[in-house]
Order: C-alpha cells, then structure tokens, then sequence
C-alpha cells in the first residue's frame, strides 16, 4: 500500500531531523578530536624534549639509582656492575633517559588531561578534581621514597648475603648487570609507585558516589588477599619486598576508610544543608 501524502511529509520530517542532529553533532566531535590532538601534541613534545635532556645526564640518573646497592653494600668501591654485549649500557642509558622523562614530564601530561576534560565539567566538579591531580605525582614519589629509602637497600642486603666466600675454595658472588639492576629497579619503583594510588582511587569512586565505608569494611578480607597476591607478583622473590609492599598497601587501605567517612559526612552535611 502507498503511502499517503501526509505519510511521506512526515517520513521526509524525520530523516531531515536525524540528518540535522548528525550534523550538529559532527562539528562537536571535530572539535573534539582537534582539541586531543593538540593535548597529545603537547604532551609528546614534552616528553620527547625532557627525553633528549635526561639521555645527556643519564649517566648522574643511573649512579643516582645505585644508592640503595651502595648503602646495602656498604660503600661505592664494594659495588660492581658490568654488561656483557657492547650496545646493552647504551640501551640501558636510553631506558634512564626515558623513564626519568616520563616521571618528569607527568605535570604536563596530567595538565593537558585536565585542560582537556575541564571544559565539559561544572566549577564544582572541576575543583574537586584539582586535588587528584595533585595527590597523584605526591603518592607515587612516597611510593618511589619508599623503595629508594626502605626496601631496595633492605632486599639487596638479603641477596648480598647468600654469597659465598672461601667456603670450600669456591667463591660465589654477585655481579650485577647494569641492565638487569636497573630493570629491577624500574620495577620495584613503578609497582609501588602505581600501589600507592589506592587511597586515590578510592576517595575519587566514593566521590561519585560508587563505593562507601561499609563497602570498604566488607571488602577488606578481599583486599588483603588481593594485596599479598599482588606483593607476590610484582615484586622479586623475596620476602623483604613482599612484605614492603603488602603492609604500606594495607595501611593505605585502612587510611582510605577513614578518607571515605569523610567524604561521606561532608556529603551528608552538604545535603543537610
């Protein structure tokens, strides 16, 4: 059956209207993408500049890195590193380079995030967004503090000590890699580092109201077995790193209920009001 006049008007009304909102719609978007592009632009020139800055000091960032194998061995002449192909320092030194750059050039990636999501936030939500950018770069470095201070020195005492000397005639020791020390390293700082975001992450889902404290509590047999498990497989064999991590985590979490009460008596007051 044909359809009517008044049919086909109306037909023809609607796929105008889609066709105008897709329209609408588009310039937005480009928009949009222009606005990313620029903030990743931003964001890589940054990095790759602070990249070519820290390759020329990787040398001081390296022997920076070798403070705990220093104080754990107990002075610089009792350390020995080498590396057995003839580009793998090199490499090394490009693996510094990088991750110093990263580390340095986070306010920068972490400002051109936020100038990109500010626009599409109310003033409120805007300011209770600044303290997490802030929070973040100061948990990784107690993360970063607490392995360069605390279990990086305490763990390389513990493999110091399985070598052996004059026993037997036969002379078991250490010689470290540089790639592997600083693999290690890298690893140890990162994991902590990304650990020690708990309280933030947290204070920031029961700011919209996705968590709260009796979640928390209920919760917290889990996390101790998520924590120990993940102690377990991002740090070296060894019960001295373990254990630093999976306590400082633990604290962390008790610290974020008690962070989320608060947030929850400042809601509830707020709607008191």
């Amino acid at each position: 059956m044909a359809a009517t006049e008044s049919e086909q008007k109306a037909i023809g009304s609607d796929t105008s209207t889609r066709e105008d909102e897709l329209k609408g719609s588009e310039a937005p978007l480009i928009e949009h993408l222009a606005e990313l592009r620029t903030r990743l632009i931003y964001s890589v020139i940054a990095l790759a500049v602070l990249f070519v800055g820290c390759f020329f000091v990787a040398d001081y960032i390296y022997n920076f890195l070798l403070g705990p194998f220093i104080s754990a061995a107990g002075s610089p002449e009792d350390v020995r590193l080498i590396y057995t192909a003839p580009q793998e320092f090199f490499f090394t030194k490009l693996s510094v380079a990088l991750f110093a750059a990263i580390f340095l050039a986070f306010p920068v990636i972490a400002s051109q995030i936020y100038l990109f999501v500010a626009p599409g936030l109310y003033k409120n939500e805007r300011l209770a967004f600044l303290p997490y950018l802030i929070a973040t770069p100061v948990c990784f470095v107690a993360g970063a503090a607490l392995v360069y201070y605390g279990v990086m020195p305490l763990a390389l005492r513990f493999f110091l000590g399985m070598q052996q000397t004059d026993t037997g005639g036969v002379t078991i020791e250490m010689v470290t890699r540089v790639s592997e020390y600083l693999s290690l390293t890298m690893t140890l700082l990162l994991a902590f580092g990304v650990c020690f975001q708990l309280p933030v992450i947290l204070t920031l889902l029961a700011q919209v109201g996705l968590i709260g404290v009796e979640d928390l509590k209920r919760w917290r047999k889990y996390a101790v077995v998520v924590v120990i498990t993940l102690a377990a497989f991002l740090t070296p064999p060894d019960p001295i790193s373990q254990i630093g991590l999976a306590i400082p985590l633990l604290l962390l979490y008790e610290l974020s209920i008690i962070a989320v009460r608060f947030i929850e008596k400042r809601r509830l007051a707020k709607e008191g009001d």
